[in-house]
């Protein structure tokens, strides 16, 4: 798919809505939208691995928790990813290996700070075989 994400207007934060082929690839591409809010993506290197694991009520949720969790990973350890394999997925759990680094000022401009990711206009669905999500950002 072509077409990752792209980002809509809403007032003070960001909303992005994302695509995939795959359920798997809508939260990849939805991960790969938030480092791009926060730095280049491209400058992020492939030097460490970290295995996330989530358990959640529903989709939405578990879409929010996926995001939040980088964004927790960000403010506690500084840290970065570019790349999200997901071994697992379904309605309700999701097992991932990530790759990325440590933040280093310098290489790793931060256009923007997310605070937390929200379940304000979330949603998810799947429209002839594609997914799509709109998911807002809040700042």
């Amino acid at each position: 798919m072509k077409n990752k994400f792209h980002f809509i207007d809403h007032t003070g934060d960001v909303g992005v809505v994302v695509f995939g082929n795959s359920l798997k690839e809508l939260f990849i591409n939805a991960a790969e939208s938030l480092f791009h809010i926060l730095t280049e993506l491209e400058n992020i290197q492939e030097i460490k691995s970290k295995k996330v694991s989530l358990q959640a009520y529903s989709l939405e949720e578990l879409i929010v928790d996926w995001l939040n969790e980088f964004i927790f990973l960000f403010d506690t350890q500084s840290l970065l990813f570019r790349r999200f394999e997901i071994e697992k997925l379904n309605n309700c759990s999701l097992e991932a290996t990530v790759w990325g680094e440590e933040y280093k000022e310098g290489r790793h401009p931060i256009k923007t700070l997310i605070k937390a990711v929200t379940f304000h206009q979330l949603e998810i669905k799947e429209e002839n075989r594609n997914w799509k999500a709109q998911i807002i950002f809040d700042l």
